[in-house]
């Protein structure tokens, strides 16, 4: 059995994965973690989230429920993650981190924590979104003179632009073509732009209502334009990502390792 903390536990993102844990007969909630200002520390989480008694109450001191622990699954903020990553370090704990929004530096500690302990870090828990990204990369290959543009649609409460998707996308589209991806990407157009630079690879944002996430990656040349599309209905579809990451990390050797891995897309 499996023994999970879910880190932003009473967040949309976890009260969907602990909803899909509780129906999971390998694994079960060991602990869930909310900053230290929610105004439901202490409830039982089930009760928070809307699914009756779980028998975990929510902290907001990981260290305190660290040692009891296999995984930490944590979808929270760029911050709060590093304190967390620290506190999985110090117990040896596998973690499994959703969060995005991570500046260069922040990702370099995060790798450096693979040296020590097992790190499932994704931009998407999705495995539909995971194969989108080796089928752009594939596509960027074949058709290395057309335009490519992604654009992306999250609902309004989304904290950060672009997506880690979108980004991860463009690395994908960058890879097949092997070219820096920051030294040919843009995001947005406004103004007198000018033509369209070859070699561009264009990044737009979108924030609308309550869409869970949509991403469209076009590549065009004068004549013809293909489309791949990926379009998340609800949440769910990153949440039984998590699941698998769970079983995939639970038997995993230290190192830094993505969705790609746990699908065996590699």
């Amino acid at each position: 059995m499996k023994k999970v903390i879910m880190a932003g536990a009473a967040g949309k993102m976890g009260a969907v994965i602990i909803k899909l844990i509780t129906k999971e007969k390998d694994m079960t909630l060991a602990g869930a973690l909310e900053n230290e200002k929610f105004p439901g520390l202490g409830r039982d989480i089930g009760e928070v989230i809307g699914t009756g008694k779980l028998g975990v109450s929510v902290v907001a001191d990981l260290s305190k429920i660290a040692p009891e622990c296999d995984v930490i699954i944590d979808f929270t903020s760029p911050a709060s993650t590093l304190r967390n990553l620290a506190v999985a370090v110090k117990y040896k704990k596998a973690i499994i981190i959703g969060t995005t929004g991570f500046e260069e530096d922040e990702k370099k500690q995060i790798a450096e924590a693979g040296k020590t302990i097992p790190v499932v870090f994704a931009p998407s828990m999705s495995a539909g979104v995971n194969l989108l990204f080796k089928l752009v990369k594939e596509a960027a290959r074949v058709l290395k003179d057309y335009d490519a543009e992604i654009v992306e649609t999250h609902h309004r409460f989304k904290k950060d632009a672009p997506s880690g998707t979108a980004l991860r996308l463009g690395e994908s589209i960058a890879a097949g073509r092997a070219v820096d991806f920051k030294a040919n990407t843009i995001f947005g157009r406004e103004g007198l732009t000018g033509e369209r630079k070859p070699g561009e690879i264009a990044i737009h944002a979108v924030r609308s209502g309550d869409v869970a996430g949509e991403h469209v990656v076009s590549f065009g040349t004068m004549g013809e334009r293909i489309e791949l599309v990926h379009r998340a209905s609800s949440r769910e579809a990153y949440g039984n990502g998590a699941v698998l990451a769970v079983r995939f990390i639970a038997k995993a050797k230290a190192g830094l390792y993505d969705m790609q891995d746990v699908l065996g897309l590699r």
